[in-house]
C-alpha cells in the first residue's frame, strides 16, 4: 500500500488528486468543530455517554464524534448511506426506476443520481427534525431557546449534510477513491487519538496495577491486528466457477471457445449486514433511552433493557442472527442467479456439467447459499468479538476504545478499495503513455 502511494505521488495528475483530497477531508474535519448555535454541548455530550450504547452510540462512531456534539456536520454521510439503500431497494420493486438503472444509460444513471440526492435532503430534514426533537426534549438546549432557534438548528444539520454529500462526490469526481468511504473512513479513524489517550490515562491511573492494564490493552492490539487480516482476506476471497465458451463462425472468423470463469464474492455485501443489524439490535434500548427508563429502572422494562444491554447473551445471539438474515437479503438482491444464468446462454457460455438454463441457476443458487453462509459466520463474529472483550473485560469496556467490529470491516474495505481505485488510474496512464 506504501508503495502505491509513494508511485502515485510521484505522477503530477495523481498528486494532485490526493492534494484535492486531503483539502476536502481538511474542510470536513474543520466542519466537525462547529458546533450548531443553541446548544449545551456540555450537557449533550453527558448525555451521550450515559446511552453510547444504543443506536445513538453507531451514528456517533460513523460520525466521528461530531454527532454528540451538535455540530453542523453531526449527520455525517448517513442520510445519503439510507437514501442510496432506499433508492437501491426501490429499484428492484417499481418497474420504471428498475427500466431506468438498466435501460437508461448514462442518462437514467444521472436521474438515479437526482433522485438520491433528494431523497438525502428529505433524510436529513426528518433525522435533523428528530436529533433537535431529542435535544429539546431532554433540556439540552441553551436557556430562551425559541422556535425560530430551532428552525435554524434544522436547516444547520440539513445544509451540513447536503454539503457533506457533495463533497464526496467532489471527491469521487477530482479526488481518488470513493468520496462518501473517504468521509466515513475519515470520521471513524478520528476517534482513534481520544481511544489512545484514554486507554493510556487509564493504565497510568492504574497505579502499581498498570501492567494488567497494559498486558490487557496489548492483547486487544493482537487481536484487532487479527481481525484485520482475516477481514482482508475474506474481502479478496472469491468463488470462481469454471465457464466454457462455445465456438461460433461469424463470417470467416471464429469467435469463443476459450475458457474463463465466473467470479462470486464471499463477502458479497459488504458491511451493510452489520450497520442494519447494530441498528436493529439497539434499537429497544434507543426506544428505552427516550422513554427515561434505564438499566437502573426497577420495573418490567427496566429488566428487558437490562435483558437486551449490549454486555447479554440476549443481545449478542440477536445481533448475529440478525447479520445473517441481511447477508441473505442482500445477496439475493445484488446477485440473480436466474438473471446471470440467461447471460451466459445468450453469450454461448455454459458450466461444464451442467445444462444451461434452470440446472445451471440452480448449481449459482446453491453456490451463493453457501458463500452466502460463510460470509454471513464471518461477519458475525467479527462483529460480536469486542462485544465479548467489552462484557468480560471492564478495563477495556471503560477505555473508550473506539474501534469495533463494525469500525475495523468499513476501515478496511475501504482502505483496499481506495488503494485499488489509485492502482486502476496508474494503470491507465501506462497505457495511455504507451498508446501515445
Amino acid at each position: 500500500m506504501l508503495k502505491t502511494l509513494r508511485n502515485a505521488w510521484k505522477i503530477e495528475e495523481l498528486r494532485k488528486k490526493i492534494l484535492f483530497t486531503l483539502f476536502m477531508i481538511l474542510i470536513y474535519r474543520l466542519g466537525n468543530a462547529v458546533p450548531v448555535p443553541y446548544v449545551n454541548v456540555a450537557a449533550l455530550g453527558e448525555y451521550f455517554t450515559r446511552y453510547q450504547n444504543t443506536v445513538l452510540g453507531l451514528y456517533n462512531v460513523m460520525s466521528g464524534s461530531s454527532f454528540s456534539q451538535a455540530t453542523i456536520f453531526a449527520l455525517s454521510i448517513q442520510p445519503y448511506i439510507n437514501a442510496s439503500i432506499i433508492i437501491q431497494l426501490l429499484t428492484i420493486a417499481i418497474p420504471a426506476l428498475e427500466r431506468l438503472s438498466k435501460e437508461g444509460g448514462e442518462e437514467g444513471k444521472k436521474k438515479i443520481e437526482r433522485i438520491t440526492r433528494y431523497t438525502t435532503v428529505a433524510l436529513a430534514l426528518l433525522q435533523g427534525f428528530a436529533y433537535y426533537t431529542l435535544i429539546r426534549t431532554n433540556g439540552l438546549l441553551v436557556d430562551g431557546t425559541n422556535f425560530w432557534n430551532g428552525v435554524v438548528i434544522i436547516a444547520t444539520f440539513v445544509a451540513g449534510s447536503s454539503i457533506i454529500m457533495w463533497m464526496g462526490e467532489q471527491i469521487t469526481e477530482f479526488g481518488v477513491g470513493n468520496g462518501i468511504s473517504v468521509i466515513l473512513f475519515v470520521g471513524i479513524v478520528s476517534r482513534l487519538p481520544n481511544a489512545i489517550i484514554s486507554a493510556v490515562g487509564t493504565t497510568i491511573a492504574a497505579g502499581t496495577g498498570w501492567w494488567k492494564n497494559a498486558l490487557i490493552y496489548f492483547g486487544v492490539l493482537v487481536g484487532a491486528i487479527a481481525m484485520i487480516v482475516l477481514i482482508v482476506i475474506v474481502t479478496e476471497a472469491e468463488r470462481r466457477i469454471a465457464v466454457q465458451y462455445s465456438k461460433r463462425v461469424v463470417g470467416r472468423k471464429v469467435y469463443g471457445g476459450q475458457s474463463t470463469h465466473l467470479p462470486m464474492k464471499v463477502n458479497m455485501s459488504g458491511v451493510l449486514p452489520v450497520i442494519f443489524a447494530q441498528s436493529i439490535a439497539s434499537l429497544p434500548a434507543t426506544i428505552f433511552a427516550f422513554a427515561g427508563v434505564t438499566s437502573s429502572t426497577q420495573s418490567f422494562w427496566g429488566g428487558v433493557y437490562r435483558a437486551l444491554d449490549t454486555n447479554t447473551v440476549l443481545y449478542m445471539v440477536l445481533y448475529f442472527l440478525l447479520i445473517i438474515f441481511f447477508s441473505y437479503f442482500y445477496s439475493t438482491i445484488q446477485f440473480n442467479p436466474v438473471e446471470v444464468s440467461n447471460n451466459l446462454r445468450k453469450n454461448g457460455g455454459y458450466i461444464p456439467g451442467f445444462r444451461p438454463g434452470k440446472p445451471t441457476s440452480d448449481f449459482i443458487a446453491k453456490v451463493l447459499r453457501k458463500i452466502t453462509l460463510f460470509g454471513a459466520v464471518y461477519l458475525g463474529i467479527v462483529a460480536i468479538v469486542p462485544l465479548i472483550v467489552n462484557a468480560v473485560s471492564a478495563t477495556a469496556r471503560s477505555s473508550g476504545i473506539a474501534v469495533g467490529g463494525t469500525s475495523l470491516i468499513i476501515l478496511v474495505g475501504v482502505a483496499l478499495e481506495t488503494v485499488k481505485s489509485i492502482e486502476a488510474q496508474m494503470v491507465m496512464r501506462n497505457y495511455k503513455g504507451f498508446l501515445e
